[in-house]
């Protein structure tokens, strides 16, 4: 028998849900985004997700996302970057920062104990569901479905955006294959302008961005992998204390993977992000105009997964 469960609970006085198993335990916020602002390992104690300084919320609807908390993880949806669309039958509708569904409550509850949270849009017809649940002991995972409630296609760019915490040393563990890396932003320009194409993991002969840097560093980037992923795959891991977090996608549906790594450069925090997501660069706008959209059909679905699991490799 497993030990797994889902509770209501207060969190720094915001209604939350807290779900555990013997090995995790993670707490998340309705009416925040569905942000999550805590993932544990339950049975170490060990806080994967970043927590900056300042208190929980937002600015509202459609505010810039530099305004919010700055911790924990949220999702980005329909879009990363600000954008205004350019396509037919879309033409001329702005999209927020960051997208629209992390500043908007969502709606969660418990069905056939799994958390189900779902949200619409504003200035797109869909409505965004995800399933959490523990499949084992030491794995969570989420089930995605976005639903185009119009009749139109409707493309998309959702990306996942856990803030992890770091420390200098750590490792970020991609799939072997990946060699190069498009550039979205570079604090200073270190790595050039968006779209620079440079080589995994050492762009420059005195980086590696592999390995997470000091706070002091004051750098932050924002890059993709170029191409298509040999595996949906990615791993932090910390080599001090042998603690290993992996996630796992489907490459078919999650095509494309992302890392944020801001070691002070940008608002002084400090963290970084494993960001699997279904198009490229950031900008729906233009990944749709470069066929790196994922796509709705007119009231269609579009499914995908994200599964997290822990180990420790110093025990094994």
């Amino acid at each position: 028998m497993t030990s797994m469960y889902w509770e209501k609970v207060m969190f720094e006085g915001c209604e939350a849900w807290r779900g555990r198993s013997s090995m995790l335990e993670l707490t998340l916020i309705p009416s925040l985004g569905s942000k999550v602002v805590s993932l544990k390992d339950a049975a170490a104690g060990r806080e994967w997700l970043s927590r900056t300084t300042l208190p929980l919320g937002n600015a509202g609807y459609a505010s810039s996302f530099a305004e919010a908390d700055g911790s924990g993880w949220d999702e980005m949806f329909p879009t990363v970057d600000a954008c205004r669309l350019r396509q037919s039958p879309w033409a001329g509708i702005e999209l927020p920062d960051h997208g629209e569904v992390w500043s908007l409550a969502w709606e969660c509850g418990l069905r056939d104990d799994r958390l189900h949270c779902e949200v619409e849009g504003r200035r797109l017809p869909y409505r965004l569901e995800k399933t959490y649940s523990f499949t084992e002991e030491g794995r969570l995972r989420i089930d995605y479905i976005a639903h185009n409630l119009g009749a139109e296609p409707l493309p998309f760019l959702w990306a996942a955006h856990p803030l992890f915490q770091v420390e200098a040393g750590m490792e970020i563990i991609v799939p072997a294959r990946l060699e190069r890396i498009a550039v979205s932003y570079s604090h200073n320009r270190r790595l050039g302008d968006k779209g620079t194409l440079l080589p995994w993991p050492r762009p420059l002969p005195d980086i590696s961005l592999n390995i997470a840097e000091a706070a002091e560093a004051e750098t932050a980037e924002k890059f993709y992998f170029d191409g298509p992923l040999p595996d949906g795959r990615a791993s932090l891991y910390d080599p001090a204390s042998g603690e290993m977090l992996t996630m796992t996608f489907p490459k078919e549906q999650v095509p494309y993977l992302a890392v944020w790594a801001n070691y002070g450069g940008y608002l002084n925090q400090y963290h970084v992000a494993l960001e699997p997501a279904t198009g490229f660069l950031d900008d729906a706008s233009a990944a749709w105009d470069e066929s790196e959209t994922s796509v709705i059909p007119g009231y269609g679905r579009y499914e995908w997964y994200l599964e997290f699991e822990l180990e420790n490799k110093q025990s094994q």
